[in-house]
């Protein structure tokens, strides 16, 4: 939400209000001061090892007190978090307007990605405006015939790539610190990057992907870096199956900007993260999803993302086959970008403001597109 937040900030006919519940406040700082956002309520609802429901009912509570104090004409919220959903009903027991970001990503499944499909389901039913990634996202949307307006403006998410890559790319300076953090890394090796923290993997499926990653790791051509995510039903079975093998490097989560330097550098990348599936073509990288189904299919079609799932065999199958073949990871990598043109930010506040604009257009699947930092100009076309 930063890059909507900025462009939010820059309307003169719009006032935002921004209110963060302080989910892992450690990750939740580093993006405020990298986008120099000050939020106008904290709520600090994190606690040690919470639950779902435990979480939703502070937050109801909270986020009326919010509502009630400052009368919003318009609640905005993003993606399949349980914050999500549990604001959107606040807002909707109030009568106050919601309006989606990232609306549409569907898997058809509710268990998967648990509880995230369902969230995004529950806050597209309450919103009378949609901001739908992609074409494929209006049309799951059109398919249950819901009542809300829906546009097609492509994902935040690449603005934000974007704002980065371009920060990075132009200054030496910052660029020379971020990979100090990586003195680590072995140039004439591949590296693999890997992110996991899905809560329907916790168990055996974690157990399949950290299996997966101790035989890739007995390889000496391969060096596996992995930020290990907070969350203790992580990091407890990553740090004791991968912690003493050759060529992992667990590392503390890096800050955003850190992140996208490390996702340049990678030549692989193997996650069960969403925004990762999206941020990663962008960029010309190779990804292997370690879950059955995705809520983002286009980069699927167009050939740069692979579902492997979380069995030991299928992640080591086609990781092999990439550290094999570079021609293969070559093609894999074409740098397709169904996700967006930077632009995302600029129609959300365009549509909200009642000024015209151009709805974003994919890239056909299989079309290939060097990648740019550049964002150009957008269109004003009235739709």
């Amino acid at each position: 939400m930063a890059p909507l937040v900025k462009q939010l900030e820059a309307e003169p006919s719009i006032e935002s209000i921004v209110c963060v519940t302080g989910q892992h406040r450690e990750m939740l700082n580093q993006v405020l001061e990298l986008f120099k956002i000050s939020p106008h309520h904290d709520l600090s609802l994190m606690t040690g090892n919470q639950t779902l429901n435990g979480l939703a009912s502070r937050l109801l509570a909270s986020l009326d007190d919010v509502l009630a104090k400052e009368k919003p004409d318009r609640v905005l919220v993003h993606g399949d978090t349980t914050t999500a959903s549990v604001t959107a009903l606040a807002a909707f027991h109030r009568k106050i307007p919601v309006g989606h970001v990232e609306a549409g990503l569907r898997t058809g499944n509710l268990m998967q990605p648990w509880p995230e499909e369902m969230n995004r389901r529950l806050v597209d039913v309450i919103s009378d405006l949609m901001f739908a990634p992609t074409a494929g996202s209006k049309a799951n949307l059109a398919a249950e015939s819901l009542s809300g307006r829906v546009i097609v403006t492509g994902n935040t998410v690449i603005d934000a790539l974007f704002m980065t890559v371009a920060r990075i790319d132009s200054d030496a300076v910052l660029r020379a610190e971020l990979d100090a953090r990586l003195l680590f890394i072995d140039d004439t090796k591949p590296v693999l990057l890997v992110t996991g923290h899905r809560r329907e993997s916790f168990g055996a499926g974690f157990d399949g992907i950290c299996s997966a990653l101790a035989e890739l790791a007995q390889r000496s051509d391969v060096q596996i870096v992995y930020p290990v995510h907070l969350n203790p039903n992580v990091r407890g079975p990553v740090q004791e199956k991968l912690g003493k093998l050759p060529n992992v490097h667990l590392i503390e989560p890096l800050d955003y900007v850190g992140f996208v330097r490390l996702m340049q550098r990678a030549s692989i990348i193997l996650t069960d993260s969403g925004g990762v599936q999206e941020e990663a073509p962008a960029l010309g990288k190779p990804v292997l999803v370690m879950r059955e189904l995705t809520e983002r299919p286009e980069a699927v079609a167009a050939g740069t993302v692979k579902l492997v799932g979380t069995r030991r065999e299928s992640i080591v199958k086609a990781v092999t086959a990439l550290l094999d073949d570079q021609g293969a990871r070559d093609q894999f990598a074409c740098r397709i970008n169904p996700y967006g043109d930077g632009h995302a930010s600029e129609r959300i506040v365009a549509a909200l403001a009642g000024r015209p604009f151009e709805e974003f257009t994919e890239v056909a699947a299989g079309q290939c597109l060097p990648f740019s930092a550049g964002r150009g100009t957008l269109s004003t076309q009235f739709v």
